[in-house]
């Protein structure tokens, strides 16, 4: 299936990199108007163009990845989806609300798919831990713990928009966290956050911590920290990324009635004898082959396109896991709790 890449940074040319290796697709285009975007595509092989307009015309791809600034998302994809073109959005699928729920709109009244690329949602362990829950075996969900704590390096604010408010680990990094927990508690009835810039005092946060209610009567806490020399993290752990030296530690703690999972070594806990702090707990632990998330999400969007599967990932969620991950900011700025919509 045709497909094309708008934008060239640095998870774009992840996009790309997935998408020429992969049986289902084949790559008609990359637009991109920076000089090295056009050296790039030169190097790999692939029609450039400065203007996605122009792929969208000559290429004629079926769907589009969009990988540019986030600023841009809402109104790319919109011109897509118009256009009749499919899409993916890079996560967040916007900056604000009310774009998202255009971009929601446009899909909905076209009826052309747009997906949101959350991609840890088709990472196998992230697809085993949800058959676990959905299957009942935790019991009723009780409690959440997410760590999001690593050390990005000084070089990686040489770029000012990483310094300015939307750059931080909250909207950078900890949605793909507040959308797992979507994904596998339910959907978040209420926020409470606070955040801090006392580390590095560029004007976005450094370090947060936020409570979070689920409609099903649970409870998440998470901590998130770009500051801290720290192996607790999906990223360092999950096998998704192989410029992270990979360690073997979780993320996730998520407490059922029944049993408790973590994240990403799948160890269920449960007592098989007796039911009290004084038997004996059960760990089982599932060892699963790897599998990369970026070339799961191209086989998804071919067969979505087809009609063949649901959507992973759609519009509507991307949707609602910016809601709650604006929700932590609102929280932490107004010291007070923060209800999202039913």
């Amino acid at each position: 299936m045709p497909v094309g890449v708008i934008g060239a940074g640095a998870i774009g040319k992840t996009h790309i990199d997935r998408a020429l290796r992969h049986a289902d697709v084949g790559l008609v285009g990359i637009a991109d108007p920076a000089p090295q975007a056009e050296e790039f595509a030169r190097r790999v092989g692939v029609p450039w163009f400065a203007d996605y307009s122009q792929m969208l015309e000559v290429g004629r791809p079926r769907g589009v990845m969009i990988a540019t600034p986030n600023v841009t998302h809402a109104r790319v994809a919109t011109d897509c989806l118009e256009r009749g073109v499919p899409v993916i959005v890079e996560k967040p699928i916007a900056l604000t609300l009310h774009d998202a729920q255009h971009i929601c709109d446009v899909s909905r009244s076209k009826d052309i798919p747009a997906l949101v690329g959350h991609h840890r949602r088709y990472n196998p362990i992230v697809r085993y831990a949800k058959q676990i829950v959905d299957s009942g075996k935790l019991g009723r969900p009780v409690a959440a713990t997410v760590l999001c704590t690593w050390r990005k390096p000084d070089e990686y604010f040489n770029v000012e928009w990483r310094r300015q408010p939307g750059g931080g680990p909250v909207l950078m990094n900890a949605i793909h966290d507040i959308d797992l927990l979507r994904h596998l508690f339910g959907e978040i009835e209420s926020v409470q956050a606070v955040v801090s810039n006392a580390v590095r005092g560029f004007v976005v946060e450094d370090t947060g911590a936020f409570v979070c209610k689920f409609r099903n009567g649970a409870v998440g806490t998470m901590t998130v920290s770009d500051t801290t020399p720290a192996p607790w993290n999906w990223d360092l752990n999950a096998g998704e990324g192989e410029s992270f030296p990979r360690q073997d530690a979780d993320a996730y703690f998520l407490s059922g009635t029944e049993a408790s999972i973590t994240l990403p070594r799948l160890e269920i806990w449960e007592y098989r004898q007796g039911g009290g702090w004084r038997d004996p707990l059960t760990v089982e632990r599932t060892a699963l082959h790897n599998a990369c998330p970026y070339t799961e999400q191209w086989r998804h969007f071919r067969a979505l396109i087809e009609g063949i599967e649901p959507p992973v990932c759609s519009a509507p969620d991307g949707l609602r896991t910016l809601e709650a991950t604006l929700a932590v900011h609102a929280a932490a700025e107004s010291e007070r709790s923060v209800r999202l919509k039913d």
